[in-house]
Parts: C-alpha cells; sequence; structure tokens
C-alpha cells in the first residue's frame, strides 16, 4: 500500500489545518492509522491514532483539545484537524498504517509510511 500526506503548508499560529492521508495501492478501512511528526535531528513524534472502525482513538498529550483525527473509510482516506496552532507544531507530518501490535504510539510498529507533508506555523 501506498499511502499520500497532504494538507500541510504555512499559518499563522492559532490557525488550522486538515491534513489528509489517502491509500492506494489497497484498502486500509480495516487497518489502524496513526499520524506521526518530525523536525530535524529529532526522533519521529507520536500525534494521534483512530482505529479501523474510528471508534478507538488517541493523541499526544501536546495536541489533546486541538486536533481530531477522523477516518472516511468509504474514500480510503484518514484525517488531521489541526485547530489553534502553535509554532511548536512545525514539523513534518507523516501518516502511517498497520501496526504489528498494540503499542500504536509507537512508530516502529508501523508498516506503511507516507512521505510526509510540512507543516510551518509562524509565530
Amino acid at each position: 500500500v501506498q499511502l499520500q500526506a497532504s494538507g500541510g503548508g504555512l499559518v499563522q499560529a492559532g490557525g488550522s489545518l486538515r491534513l489528509s492521508c489517502a491509500a492506494s495501492g489497497r484498502t486500509f478501512s480495516s487497518d489502524t492509522v496513526g499520524w506521526f511528526r518530525q523536525n530535524p535531528g529529532k526522533e519521529r513524534e507520536f500525534v494521534a491514532f483512530i482505529n479501523w472502525s474510528g471508534r478507538r482513538t488517541n493523541y499526544a498529550d501536546s495536541v489533546k483539545g486541538r486536533f481530531t483525527i477522523s477516518r472516511d473509510n468509504d474514500k480510503n482516506a484518514v484525517f488531521l484537524q489541526m485547530n489553534g496552532l502553535k509554532p511548536e507544531d512545525t514539523a513534518v507530518y507523516y501518516c502511517a498504517a498497520d501496526p504489528k501490535g498494540l503499542r500504536e504510539e509507537e512508530p516502529d510498529e508501523y508498516g506503511y509510511w507516507g512521505q510526509g507533508t510540512l507543516v510551518t506555523v509562524s509565530s
């Protein structure tokens, strides 16, 4: 499966962006999908995940209350709505699918990755 992340861009602090993750090659409607972010020289950081049905989600403490993950299995897509953006949210955001186990916050668990989309939040 190939994942394509999109929707990044430049936004002022307090603004909003909606990231999309689209899958091709196979459906990922049965997969848990996660969003991660990374800055140069730093480790990839968990942001959020959503299980296949959408009924189970989890968020990093740093984004709780500001970000919302959702999915549309008919469209084979997962979304990350980001509101109240802060300069510290600046990073390349990646979507990932099909974790091997139940440690969905760990990037090493995931078998498929998108190419990333850059989010820049100016102060």
